[in-house]
């Protein structure tokens, strides 16, 4: 069960989100950098590498995966962190219960899925009111039908329960997708009487379905989609990427809409690189789908308040990404699908007219205050220091600062030092702090850092390598350590890329620990000062080592019997031997 299951909360959350609640972390290149929560350190040591998936807190020691990090922040084991990381990611645990069940669970239900649409897809040739309403009101032509896989759901109450029984399906598959709703006890279908869009993933295969009802009815939601499934996720899905992400690529940029039936129109008239999103803003998970096929994202929502909010929102999302945020007018406030309709010439021109985001905000809140007034300049300020305050990058809000000062006739320091009260409230507000964990011994933290700090240079350096020959096993504090060192003491050539060797598959979180050990610490060293680095943590190793068991030895000591001390005396001159060797050999 675990294996999967953690797996799927990954997959689903952001290291950096996550940490992110008890850390206040700051981009630094590739990484996030914020004081350990685990010492009271004053400058910045805590790493998160988003990349890798992984933490590291160079104060303390300590590192790992998100799983590690919410143990040791929340005190808890294992098991209650699992439960804690599925909530947040949306994840029924319940689905893993059964390990071999999972590895097949969702086939089925692709299959029930892809069953639905052709079933819908032929109801529709069947209906002539359904096919009026797309080929005369929409006038979408039979390609485009074929191409999204359009079709209806029939207003019986249980066609497409029937025709999936028929077809040896489950009911419970059936209702694990969304398909079936209960009514008065019994299973009916979910959709009646709607023109059936399939939601497909970016592969093409079918999750869910948005439903567009065919006869308006004041009583029934225009649109109602498939719910929250194990395949469909609607934080996650981008409708029409699986046809539109070659446009993409080549366009270099994408365009996102508010309604499915958008997409379609656009596709229709040779626009493909289009999109849809249902929600009121772009997230995450959805940005970093687009922005792997081009960091370009046009947005086309509506031009009202709601719009307004969305777009500001994106800009919130997308502000730790490298993202470039635009935003379409559609001319006469009409939707996409109306332009269109009315010309299609008129869409293209909308979307090569864009403009950025951010000043497409800021105007837009200048629209609505009266500037040559003080109230409207506070209100109009207190609105766009909320968005200059989360750019990240200091030189693009040094623009906008400037622009915005100019636009509403205030000063620029005036609008800083707003930022900075805002931001001097906002501090105060970080959702709860670590608690501070038991500090392990001093000397043995030492130790581990030091070791870490070896092993990282040893593992990405293969001619360093030759200064573990000195050390033994019984040196290295943890498993993954004594581990990593026999494992490089056996393979002296190895490549620096062994997360692809079985023997370490088990340390491979270690590994990546080690990888941003490197890449903060060493990789901008030359050759010959990591050579010296190499040798000066060997030897300071062993003397970390020798004061460690002393101390211990000196512990046992004092409720020894004379067995027990002639031992203990005995490893204690072997520590003697250990430190004078070393020193002779340093000459």
């Amino acid at each position: 069960m675990y294996m999967d299951a953690v797996s799927e909360v990954k997959a689903r959350i952001s290291i950096e989100d996550v940490i992110g609640e008890y850390v206040r972390l700051k981009r630094t290149g590739r990484n996030y950098k914020g004081l350990s929560p685990f010492t009271n350190e004053k400058t910045p040591s805590f790493v998160v590498s988003p990349d890798k998936n992984i933490w590291h807190d160079f104060s303390s020691g300590k590192g790992g995966d998100v799983f590690t990090f919410i143990m040791q922040a929340e005190n808890i084991e294992f098991k209650d962190a699992l439960e804690l990381l599925a909530r947040k990611a949306g994840v029924d645990l319940d689905q893993f219960n059964d390990k071999t069940k999972t590895t097949v669970k969702k086939e089925p239900l692709y299959e029930v899925l892809k069953d639905a649409a052709h079933f819908y897809q032929k109801s529709l040739l069947k209906n002539k009111k359904a096919m009026d309403y797309l080929s005369k009101k929409r006038k979408f032509n039979k390609q485009t039908v074929l191409d999204f896989q359009i079709g209806y759901s029939p207003d019986s109450g249980n066609a497409l329960f029937e025709y999936l029984k028929k077809k040896g399906h489950k009911t419970d598959l059936m209702k694990k997708t969304g398909l079936l709703s209960e009514y008065r006890g019994k299973d009916q279908d979910m959709f009646r009487g709607r023109i059936m869009l399939p939601l497909a993933d970016s592969f093409g295969r079918v999750v869910g379905f948005t439903a567009r009802i065919l006869e308006d009815n004041p009583k029934a939601p225009k649109y109602i989609n498939t719910p929250s499934t194990i395949l469909y996720d609607k934080s996650r899905h981008v409708y029409g990427l699986h046809l539109a992400k070659n446009a993409i690529k080549e366009q270099k940029f994408s365009v996102v809409v508010e309604g499915n039936l958008d997409v379609v129109s656009s596709h229709q008239v040779g626009v493909k690189n289009v999109v849809a999103i249902a929600g009121t803003a772009l997230t995450k998970f959805q940005t970093k789908s687009l922005a792997g096929l081009s960091e370009n994202i046009r947005l086309s929502f509506d031009q009202d308040r709601a719009g307004l909010a969305a777009t500001e929102r994106s800009l919130e999302v997308v502000a730790d990404q490298s993202v470039n945020l635009s935003v379409i007018t559609v001319p006469e406030g009409k939707d996409p699908d109306e332009l269109i309709q009315k010309n299609p010439a008129a869409w293209q021109e909308a979307i090569n007219n864009y403009e950025y985001a951010t000043d497409w905000v800021i105007k837009k809140y200048a629209q609505e205050f009266d500037l040559s007034k003080p109230n409207g300049k506070r209100d109009f300020g207190d609105k766009v220091t909320e968005i200059l305050r989360k750019i990240k990058d200091p030189i693009e809000r040094e623009h906008y600062i400037d622009l915005t000062a100019n636009m509403a006739g205030i000063s620029a320091q005036a609008l800083k030092e707003r930022i900075y009260q805002k931001s001097q409230t906002t501090e105060t507000k970080i959702k709860k702090p670590v608690k501070q964990i038991a500090k392990d011994d001093q000397k043995l933290v030492e130790l581990k850092k030091s070791v870490d700090q070896l092993l990282s240079i040893t593992l990405f350096m293969i001619g360093t390598r030759r200064f573990l020959k000195d050390l033994s096993g019984e040196i290295f504090p943890t498993l993954e350590q004594k581990a990593v060192f026999e494992f490089l003491i056996k393979n002296e050539t190895a490549e620096p890329n062994i997360t692809k060797y079985p023997q370490l598959r088990e340390q491979e979180d270690y590994v990546k620990i080690l990888a941003v050990n490197f890449e903060e610490l060493f990789q901008d060293i030359e050759t010959l000062e990591l050579q010296y680095e190499a040798e000066r943590l060997k030897n300071k190793i062993i003397e970390q080592y020798v004061r460690v068991k002393k101390l211990e030895i000196s512990e046992q000591l004092a409720t020894a019997d004379k067995n027990q001390e002639r031992v203990l005396l005995k490893e204690s001159g072997k520590l003697v031997k250990m430190l004078s060797e070393k020193k002779v050999q340093n000459g």
